[in-house]
């Protein structure tokens, strides 16, 4: 009788443990990643490991980075993240309301109006949203035409902009639309990443999440 009272006490605890795993694995995170991939550069609480340059406003509301500045302020008003990445994947769920802004990548600060020079997917409530623009560089390299910012760019909506970086090899998705592509671009291979207020234009601009996945796999989102 006392060994078959033990066998019963350890199936008894063996299916209790395999009824504790399944559940825990059954309400895990159903999403495409898993938790650990994606780190958040934004708390939602204030702006702790990030610094501005001079120009504009940037402040936390409702959880959201929000960026202000006015058409009589010439500089632009870039905030900075603290680290300096190289290969990742950067998801950031953004709002344009009014004004030019940008997603700064790869880029150094320098001493000149505009602060940083480097690549900038740009984020326009109007014309060119996606496309990559070098600032104190080669300008446009790429730049979308008006029907294309319409297929992928959703007015005075959150929009999910992803760039992706691997070595020289680059791309920019909006929406899940690839906008922009680059091979053995000649730019730099790492660097800050950045929020920007354009200069001399009324600006109002929201971030809600910013996301990085460090060395992908490859230039899928």
């Amino acid at each position: 009788m006392e060994i078959i009272k033990n066998t019963m006490e350890k199936l008894s605890i063996f299916v209790s443990c395999s009824i504790f795993l399944l559940a825990m694995y059954s309400c895990g995170p159903q999403n495409d990643h898993t938790s650990t991939d994606w780190q958040p550069l934004f708390n939602h609480q204030n702006l702790d490991g990030w610094h501005a340059s001079p120009g504009g406003t940037w402040q936390v509301e409702d959880g959201c980075i929000v960026g202000k500045s006015s058409a009589d302020e010439p500089l632009h008003g870039i905030l900075l993240h603290d680290g300096i990445y190289d290969d990742f994947k950067l998801k950031v769920v953004y709002k344009a309301i009014e004004g030019n802004s940008g997603v700064y990548f790869r880029v150094e600060e320098v001493d000149d109006p505009v602060h940083v020079y480097g690549l900038q997917a740009e984020i326009d409530p109007e014309k060119d949203a996606g496309g990559l623009y070098e600032t104190g560089g080669r300008n446009w390299v790429v730049q979308p035409t008006p029907e294309d910012v319409k297929k992928w760019y959703k007015p005075d909506e959150w929009n999910e902009m992803v760039i992706v970086c691997k070595g020289r090899d680059l791309a920019v998705f909006l929406n899940g639309y690839k906008t922009a592509e680059l091979h053995d671009d000649p730019g730099r291979t790492s660097g800050l990443i950045g929020l920007q207020l354009h200069g001399n234009m009324d600006m109002d601009v929201r971030f809600k999440d910013i996301l990085i996945m460090e060395n992908p796999d490859d230039l899928n989102p």
